[in-house]
């Protein structure tokens, strides 16, 4: 076996992550969302298709007369690098999908970096990106703390992850369990921070909120042996919301009430289906889930560089702008790599309308 076929083997293993074990897998079992060896929503939700549907989904997907516009038919534009290096107030800077730069009060939090070619634990298979990532990994700078959502390929990245343990000394705030699978890759467990629903750390003088999300998690066959969440972002000047895969539910009135108001959210609009309905939003639903949390600027996320869904590549935006128009709501369509001044927003150029 050659050198290189025995690195990808070991990878490939590696990416599968790992199950808790010991104190981790007690606290789990002691979380109030976990019972019968899994964690669950606080209602019945279905994260799959029917077995019925399931083929005829793989066709349209492969094969469908529509696969084509699921791209962009050009490339997607970069926005030009930035001339401020202000690192007071807030800003945000979308590099893709839902991988989010937030610089809060002088702190810098980065949410479900994924820098890797596919999101798969195989190299060679699985959804390839749309567009290059707008920097390298190490052009984001310095970081105080690294969000992660829950633990599928599209949020958690071993790449990703083995080059920030190595380039920073961040912490990874992660929802309970994750931490079984940062450990198989190395990342010492002094920056390992694991919370349950509510719970709460603090890094760097940012208050950090784990908060329920709709959703699954699994990185092999079996489904949710980790927990998934969305996360409040609070500093001493302003506060945002990252709300990680989701679906819509009453869970948003109640985290904007305790939590909010938010001066901006980072809201998944992307990969829907009426197939799996509970488990993402539509790009209405995250706008009601903006209104719902009290937010302040709606930046949608979590679209635009894998093809997760068989819904054009353009149509998130378009259907987010829409409805934000129609209830008065501030927005902001970042180009990948844009930094967002989240107190002078640009306004929304419809930049992707062309590739749609």
């Amino acid at each position: 076996m050659g050198r290189k076929t025995f690195s990808a083997l070991t990878d490939l293993r590696a990416a599968f992550g790992a199950k808790a074990t010991g104190a981790r897998a007690e606290r789990m079992r002691r979380s109030p969302q976990y019972a019968d060896g899994m964690f669950h929503n606080t209602v019945p939700t279905r994260s799959t298709p029917s077995r019925s549907s399931m083929g005829g989904i793989l066709r349209e997907f492969l094969f469908g007369d529509d696969r084509r516009r699921r791209r962009p038919a050009a490339a997607v534009p970069f926005a030009a690098k930035s001339d401020s290096d202000s690192s007071a107030g807030l800003h945000l800077t979308w590099y893709g999908h839902a991988s989010t730069l937030v610089e809060i009060d002088g702190a810098r939090v980065l949410c479900d970096p994924v820098w890797s070619e596919r999101v798969s634990p195989a190299a060679f298979a699985g959804p390839r990106r749309l567009h290059a990532p707008p920097v390298p990994l190490r052009d984001v700078g310095r970081l105080d703390a690294v969000v992660i959502s829950h633990d599928h390929y599209d949020h958690l990245d071993l790449a990703t992850i083995r080059e920030l343990t190595t380039a920073t000394d961040a912490p990874f705030l992660v929802p309970l369990g994750v931490g079984a699978h940062l450990e198989r890759w190395r990342v010492p467990s002094a920056r390992i921070v694991e919370l349950d629903w509510n719970e709460t750390a603090d890094v760097a003088g940012v208050h950090f909120i784990a908060t329920p999300a709709q959703h699954f998690s699994g990185r092999g066959i079996a489904n949710d042996s980790t927990l998934w969440a969305s996360w409040v972002i609070a500093a001493p000047h302003h506060r945002v919301f990252y709300s990680g895969d989701t679906g819509y539910f009453g869970g948003f009135a109640e985290i904007g009430a305790q939590y909010g108001p938010f001066d901006a959210s980072l809201i998944q609009i992307g990969a829907y289906a009426p197939h799996w309905p509970d488990i993402h939003m539509t790009p209405e639903e995250g706008v009601a889930a903006h209104i719902d949390l009290r937010g302040g600027l709606l930046v949608p996320v979590h679209w635009a560089t894998f093809s997760l869904a068989l819904h054009p590549w353009s149509e998130p935006a378009d259907r987010v702008w829409r409805e934000a128009k129609a209830n008065d709501l501030p927005l902001a369509v970042p180009k990948p790599g844009e930094r967002i001044d989240v107190a002078h927003p640009p306004a929304v150029d419809g930049w992707w309308q062309a590739l749609g």
